[in-house]
């Protein structure tokens, strides 16, 4: 079975964020967890994120923060930075022009310049996607493939597979096309919708998560939740206990 290192992605767990970083971190590293993934909250804090890192013994070798909707994104690259990240990821970019060519073509150019601008600071750039670029298929094609084309060979994705699922695309048939662009994987579960409160943790819904895994095997596997009716750190609980014991093939 695939062996990828396993994260989780901070969203997951953000009112319990705001309230305690220091806290929540170290309730994540007794779950077992040694890599976490920031998002957009780390760049107007990232002291903060610095010291509890630091006192966790988490690493952060990937981030998400708004690059694509920033006039000047340097802040966001200086705080990536600081606290030890490795890949900044967009994590959204809603607009008319997954629709188009033309329009694909175009946000084709802004990640890019956004990557030449990462670059400076001594971080690959990467683009997260969510329903929507998968089901605009502007040739027949999904637009994040028609992207993927037009990109950077230095840019990577961090393909959300539940999302890819949703918006009616096979995710095992998806990362095979993609290849080695895909870098990193958000690692959820559920009943396909975008009712994200029916999220459930991984092995539990009907993703076929080791079929993902296997067709992603060096990925980082990133662990997530948009919503979850139960506590989160017990669904964060099962997920890294159900992904651990396939990465370890018992």
């Amino acid at each position: 079975m695939p062996r990828g290192p396993i994260s989780v992605q901070l969203y997951s767990v953000r009112d319990r964020l705001s309230e305690d970083l220091e806290g929540t971190l170290e309730r994540l590293a007794a779950l077992g967890f040694t890599r976490v993934e920031p998002y957009g909250a780390f760049v107007v804090d990232s002291d903060a994120y610095v010291a509890a890192l630091a006192s966790t013994g988490l690493s952060a070798p990937s981030a998400h923060a708004g690059v694509l909707e920033l006039d000047d994104p340097s802040p966001a690259f200086e705080a990536a930075a600081a606290i030890g990240v490795q890949t900044i990821i967009d994590p959204a970019h809603r607009t008319d022009d997954w629709e188009s060519i033309d329009g694909v073509a175009r946000i084709a150019e802004r990640i890019n310049s956004a990557a030449d601008a990462a670059r400076g600071y001594g971080l690959t750039f990467g683009y997260h996607n969510h329903w929507w670029e998968l089901e605009a298929r502007p040739n027949g094609t999904p637009a994040l493939e028609l992207l993927a084309a037009r990109l950077d060979p230095q840019v990577v994705l961090e393909v959300d597979t539940y999302w890819v699922e949703v918006g009616g695309v096979d995710v095992v048939e998806l990362l095979g096309r993609l290849g080695d662009r895909v870098r990193l994987l958000h690692v959820k579960d559920g009943d396909k919708s975008r009712d994200v409160t029916a999220q459930l943790p991984a092995g539990e819904g009907a993703m076929d998560v080791p079929a993902v895994l296997g067709a992603a095997p060096d990925a980082i596997r990133v662990l997530e939740f948009d919503d979850y009716a139960g506590d989160t750190m017990d669904g964060l609980a099962a997920s890294l206990a159900y992904v651990t014991q396939l990465e370890e093939g018992e």
